[in-house]
């Protein structure tokens, strides 16, 4: 790889990962292309992205971000995207399906460095569309349970007229 190339590539991963929300960094040694291809493709269908990058190039894209440093150390992958939860919940997956060659070896949460057991924790939250979901039931049960009430009521007046 040429040095403008490596230079284009800093640049790129910089501007991506400034605007990550979630940056993860996880072991693949010894998948193989198609198992990858699958954690690719979990990727995309959640607006995520996944690369594998040198550790080097990494550091200084990290660095550049404004991120807390990470030092990387044999083979990483990179799960990274806006929202908070999306990159977690990939790793997990992927760590879950593919857990003889995957692990998450670390994590960035909007900039900072996190634990494993907040990792894993952002990974079992519901997603946005979920959480919008519960929220709307939560305000549709007074409303709900308001018209039961009121055709319980007038059930009632009808029998007793």
């Amino acid at each position: 790889m040429t040095r403008t190339r490596k230079e284009e590539l800093v640049a790129q991963m910089t501007a991506e990962f400034t605007d990550a929300g979630s940056i993860i960094v996880c072991d693949y040694k010894g998948m193989t292309v198609e198992k990858l291809e699958v954690v690719r493709n979990l990727a995309k269908d959640e607006d995520a992205k996944v690369q594998v990058i040198k550790n080097k190039l990494a550091e200084i894209a990290l660095k550049n971000a404004g991120c807390e440093d990470i030092t990387f150390t044999n083979t990483n992958i990179v799960i990274w995207s806006e929202s908070q939860i999306t990159a977690c919940k990939i790793a997990d997956k992927a760590g879950t399906d593919f857990e003889e060659n995957f692990s998450i070896k670390t994590g960035l949460i909007e900039g900072k460095v996190a634990d494993m057991a907040t990792i894993n924790a952002m990974a079992k939250l519901p997603d946005r569309d979920t959480l919008i979901g519960m929220l709307l039931n939560v305000w549709n049960a007074p409303v709900q349970n308001f018209t039961i009430g009121m055709d319980a009521l007038s059930k009632k007046l009808e029998e007793e007229a």
